[in-house]
């Protein structure tokens, strides 16, 4: 590589060899320095730079990033107050975790039984009054539901009775006898079929149109049947029973004569199954909870049967609710903090915890605007709670410019 001394070992070769060791020497030395400079050879480390990089350019400027983060209004926190908004005495009501004794109807009152007694709570002027005080007999009062219209009531009783009342008139109109064994503890409508659920664990649909009134029977549970709830569709029943089981009754499959058949029979709850709730935004979607054993929170896909996720709530399930305007559950619990938990769906991040009942919160109703949730305890008190907050009312579209009965004839201006 050292083309200058090879030039002269060629052309100088003779002349001497004292000559010719002081050339090479002088030559391989200038030739080694310049070859060093011009490739940085004078280093100890390799693969390093003999300055730092340059700083990389940003193309975009970070103040595009905050203005554009800014642009997006965020949706504000909704603060979720932690006192009830109104506390009412609720004396001498069963402490029973298998019972529903509250439901508020579509009329804007509240039902609400206490021993043998049904009351009325009228939400739009804060009035009670009493429906209905049944003897020792009958009673006592062991559930209630409203029908759909808000006029029309049920009430379960200890002696395996149903009656039907008309809230408006204060009246009587039939009793619903022979179907159950002992006493009714859970009830849902759907439409003009009034489905009852009793301890002897058989689920009756009753047609309250005509006289014979048992139209299906479901048997399935081999305990106290503790909720009932129908899908919103109406094609679909889900039922828990105090034997830990949940079924998924589908309404094709019902049957005078023999015993329908369950669409699904799931048992991965360990304890008593009240805790029932459809979802309203996603059809299918069935929310279950677990009694003292268990204390789970379950989803299902009632269509294949699948349990979508469980969380564990640490403490008794005792009812279910479903924010209508939110994708929010709210539950309500028993032992040991006697709660009320907010969750946000589906991730269940815990949202808020509501507490001031000394005792298990047993029953949840759910205001006709979705607003309001009364709760009642066995602290013999009940509770209403903003839980949910205020509606958004959305703003409606502007309204498109009316073409006319002739909107492809151009018009003479």
């Amino acid at each position: 590589m050292d083309f200058d001394f090879a030039h002269y070992m060629l052309t100088q070769r003779g002349k001497g060899k004292e000559n010719q060791s002081a050339v090479r020497s002088q030559s391989k030395e200038a030739y080694l320095k310049l070859l060093a400079e011009t490739f940085n050879m004078n280093r100890s480390r390799i693969l390093t730079f003999k300055n730092k990089p340059p700083t990389p350019v940003k193309l975009i400027p970070d103040e595009f990033y905050s203005s554009v983060h800014q642009s997006k209004p965020s949706k504000p926190l909704r603060r979720i107050p932690q006192t009830p908004e109104r506390t009412l005495d609720a004396p001498d009501i069963i402490d029973d975790f298998c019972l529903n004794l509250m439901d508020w109807g579509s009329s804007n009152v509240l039902a609400l039984a206490l021993q043998n007694t049904v009351y009325l709570w009228d939400a739009s002027n804060g009035s009670a009054s009493e429906l209905v005080t049944v003897d020792d007999e009958n009673g006592p009062v062991t559930s209630v539901s409203w029908a759909a219209d808000g006029q029309y009531i049920a009430i379960g009783l200890n002696s395996s009775d149903v009656q039907l009342w008309d809230s408006t008139a204060n009246r009587l109109l039939r009793t619903l006898r022979g179907g159950h064994q002992s006493r009714v503890g859970s009830l849902d409508w759907k439409n003009h079929i009034l489905t009852t659920g009793g301890m002897d664990g058989q689920i009756i649909n009753n047609d309250v149109r005509v006289h014979s009134h048992i139209v299906a029977t479901f048997r399935g549970h081999r305990q106290e049947v503790c909720g009932l709830k129908w899908s919103t569709s109406g094609q679909q029943l889900a039922s828990g029973g105090n034997d830990n089981l949940l079924y998924i009754w589908d309404r094709s499959m019902a049957s005078m004569h023999s015993r329908s058949q369950w669409l699904h029979r799931l048992e991965d709850h360990t304890a008593a199954v009240k805790a029932l709730a459809w979802c309203p935004f996603q059809r299918n979607l069935l929310a279950s909870g677990g009694g003292g054993s268990d204390c789970c929170i379950k989803f299902w896909n009632t269509h294949t049967g699948a349990c979508l996720n469980s969380v564990d709530t640490g403490s008794q399930v005792c009812a279910l609710l479903w924010n209508k305007n939110e994708r929010e559950l709210l539950s309500s619990h028993g032992f040991m903090q006697n709660q009320m938990t907010l969750w946000m769906y589906p991730s269940m991040v815990k949202i808020a915890d509501l507490t001031g009942h000394t005792s298990r919160v047993l029953f949840m109703a759910q205001s006709p605007d979705g607003r309001t949730v009364a709760t009642a305890a066995g602290d013999e008190t009940l509770k209403f709670w903003n839980a949910f907050g205020t509606p958004q009312v959305k703003k409606a579209a502007p309204k498109a410019e009316h073409p006319g009965p002739f909107p492809h004839i151009r018009r003479i201006r």
